[in-house]
């Protein structure tokens, strides 16, 4: 059986792992490496910085994901021979016949200067945490939330955040000595759903929440307590609440496989210019945002590719970069929207409005991964 190495134990290389064994069981040969303690959904930082919840709460740990033909090895990455298919971690030396990039998109502080000094961004779990210490203590001021540069995971995640803050904040009766300011790159908050970037915007309207689009932070001051846009502009703050730039892990790029910081491939069949070396999720450029459902899509197609090529399955589908991201809209609403990239001519985006069926999906959402990677 053909040896499968998967780099990064996120949406995609859990989904792709999975779909392997259930195909080939014990037959299957595939290391899945991945250097932390368990997976977190996306979502689950906002239940760190808002809900109370803590990291043991939310954290899945590796150590409970069992599957037939499946090492799951808690390594980290150093070194990356993509021609070879040779990988190399604090551990050892692995090679394989396929290789598979899913190490997501690590964050560029440098590229923001200051914003590693001023140390507030919530895209981490470990930002999150710190800052569900520091937001019960912000009770008069701007807050600003700012995206350092485009694009980034989860792209509604900065609108949830201001929503969630203005709630929090609302609880505590301290919302009218408040300011909160949003920065985004894009045009509106969610690009590819007029709909709903429109709801988003009515929202912010209705709560009176500043919104700046197609501007990015350029800078952060943290002496002065200023961010700095990309036209000079400043905005003095009092919380920053930060998105950084993001690229490819530094052991990607330094691979020679990367192109403007992301691993470039075919999207309708997530191969790099490398063959049998195949990359998915929010470490490759293709053409979809960069979020969990998109990179488990993505692994999906690999899986079928893999599987006809080693075990002679049925003839791979067309990657068409679909799925569901659902957008908190505060006071314990639920939205979604629907997206299709890849599939017609153009991209769309269906909004859902908020509604106890949105609540009740994005739960299920979670459960049933719950239940088929970590059997719970």
């Amino acid at each position: 059986m053909a040896r499968i190495l998967i780099l990064g134990a996120g949406f995609g290389g859990l989904e792709l792992s999975t779909k392997l064994s259930e195909a080939l069981g014990d037959e299957a040969e595939v290391t899945l490496i991945d250097k932390g303690e368990g997976f977190v959904f996306g979502y689950s930082k906002l239940d760190l910085m808002f809900n109370g919840k803590g990291v043991e709460e939310v954290r899945l740990p590796y150590a409970e994901f069992v599957m037939p033909g499946v090492r799951l090895l808690r390594e980290t990455v150093t070194a990356i021979d993509p021609a070879a298919k040779r990988v190399t971690t604090d551990a050892g030396v692995h090679e394989a016949d396929y290789l598979v990039i899913a190490l997501g998109a690590d964050y560029d502080f440098a590229a923001t200067p200051g914003l590693a000094e001023v140390d507030s961004e919530f895209y981490s779990v470990a930002g999150a945490e710190k800052l569900a210490k520091v937001i019960p203590d912000f009770s008069s001021g701007r807050a600003l939330i700012g995206v350092c540069g485009a694009p980034f995971k989860c792209p509604p995640a900065p609108s949830e955040c201001a929503l969630l803050l203005d709630d929090e904040l609302r609880r505590r009766g301290v919302r009218e000595d408040c300011e909160i300011t949003f920065v985004i790159p894009f045009g509106s908050p969610v690009p590819p759903s007029p709909e709903t970037s429109a709801a988003l915007k009515g929202e912010f309207e209705q709560r009176g929440i500043e919104l700046i689009t197609g501007r990015r932070i350029a800078s952060v001051d943290p002496a002065r307590r200023v961010a700095v846009l990309d036209d000079d502009a400043e905005l003095p703050f009092d919380l920053f609440l930060g998105v950084p730039k993001h690229r490819a892990p530094e052991v990607v790029i330094e691979s020679g496989i990367t192109e403007d910081g992301y691993v470039p491939v075919d999207p309708a069949t997530l191969a790099t210019k490398v063959p049998g070396v195949y990359a998915v999720g929010d470490v490759a450029t293709a053409g979809v945002p960069k979020a969990g459902v998109f990179a488990e899509g993505a692994a999906k197609i690999v899986a079928q590719r893999l599987l006809a090529e080693i075990a002679d399955g049925a003839a791979p589908e067309r990657h068409l970069g679909q799925g569901t991201c659902y957008i908190e809209f505060g006071e314990g609403r639920i939205g979604s929207v629907d997206i299709d990239f890849l599939s017609g001519p153009e991209r769309t985006g269906h909004f859902n409005a908020p509604s106890a069926e949105q609540m009740a999906l994005k739960e299920k959402f979670g459960a049933d991964r719950r239940a088929r990677w970590f059997g719970r």
